[in-house]
């Protein structure tokens, strides 16, 4: 029998496995993970599972809410340009984000990446991209998974899930069953595409004839690349504390794939319709070189992009201003784009234009 490691036989790396690379990246990203500790969670890694004390992160009678995502074929444009920290804070948006629209405080996050042959430089950046987004939504990192599997993936492909846990007080739980007639809706802006609809992306570019170092046409200074990796904006902090100061606050709709038109139905009750002024909204440049560039109508641009509002908030009327107030205080972009009607012919009904010419 043939084998490549002379007398000493066989190893797991002359497969294809490399636990010496794997031992490596667990050195590097503890100190990232430490720093992600919050009460609750002293954020060691090394054991079998994390542990969580939701008695110290300051629980009385709290509801556990869980949410796993991933990132997409934004993964692909991290691959081809060699940008990798930022879809770290992705992942944890996708995840986080979803779970404060139930009224919930992102307690711990567990990532799991996989790929073909680890390279620690590259699971290295995408780790602290993942610590990133859990200090920004005040979570801790207790755990995640590193898989290498020769065979399962092209040399550097890799993938990555997301996996996170958040409280709520019991009485606290969103949506709110009073959401109502003459409600409020306050649309928090974007930072851009965010991680939904980029296969529709790389097709608008490759038609263009673009490559990700070509200079962004809708961004000045910024490549193609640099623009559209900008990370997904994570909400939790300036929700959470527009939660705890005021009252009036129904339901939070996160605007991920599907867009508004598939999101915002979520958190109404059945015989209620939101009606959204489009033209109220002053969407990023981005996705009007998208619709023009591709030629994609506007109906089809909603039901794929967030198109400038990444979070919608459905309020009483006599709180929307000070809700806005302060989410504005806690660095939100806050847009008034509509209000809550009875049931009429579709869930989300629009009036005006995003101004798109496609």
């Amino acid at each position: 029998m043939s084998q490549s490691s002379g007398s000493n036989g066989l190893t797991y790396a002359d497969a294809g496995v490399d636990i010496d690379a794997g031992n490596e990246l667990v050195n590097r990203i503890k100190p990232l993970v430490k720093a992600t500790s919050r009460p609750g969670a002293d954020s060691d890694i090394g054991g079998f599972g994390g542990l969580f004390d939701l008695k110290g992160a300051g629980f009385t009678d709290p509801i556990l809410v869980a949410a796993n995502d991933g990132v997409g074929t934004k993964l692909k444009i991290a691959i081809e340009t060699g940008q990798h920290r930022t879809v770290g804070i992705d992942l944890v948006a996708m995840c986080v984000n979803d779970l404060v629209v139930q009224g919930a405080e992102p307690l711990f996050f567990l990532d799991y990446f996989a790929t073909g042959a680890l390279d620690v430089e590259t699971a290295s950046d995408v780790v602290a991209g993942i610590a990133d987004g859990c200090k920004l939504a005040g979570a801790a990192l207790i755990g995640g998974e590193t898989a290498e599997m020769p065979g399962m993936y092209v040399e550097g492909d890799y993938d990555l899930a997301g996996f996170s846990v958040g409280a709520v007080e019991r009485g606290a739980i969103l949506p709110r069953k009073d959401v109502a007639t003459g409600d409020v809706l306050l649309g928090l802006t974007s930072s851009g595409v965010h991680s939904n609809g980029f296969s529709m992306v790389r097709k608008i570019i490759e038609l263009a004839g673009l490559t990700w170092s070509d200079a962004a046409p809708f961004a000045a200074g910024n490549t193609l690349g640099e623009t559209l990796m900008e990370p997904t904006k994570i909400y939790v902090k300036p929700l959470l504390s527009a939660l705890k100061a005021t009252t009036g606050i129904k339901a939070l709709a996160h605007i991920t794939g599907g867009g508004l038109p598939e999101n915002l139905p979520r958190v109404l009750p059945d015989n209620s319709s939101a009606r959204i002024d489009l033209s109220a909204i002053n969407a990023p440049a981005v996705f009007k070189w998208l619709a023009d560039t591709g030629g994609v109508a506007e109906k089809e641009m909603l039901r794929t992009f967030n198109c400038g509002i990444g979070m919608v908030v459905v309020v009483a009327e006599n709180e929307a201003d000070e809700i806005t107030r302060v989410l504005q205080s806690e660095g939100e972009q806050v847009v008034r784009i509509g209000g809550i009607e009875a049931a009429g012919s579709a869930p989300v009904e629009f009036e005006g234009s995003l101004g798109f010419s496609a």
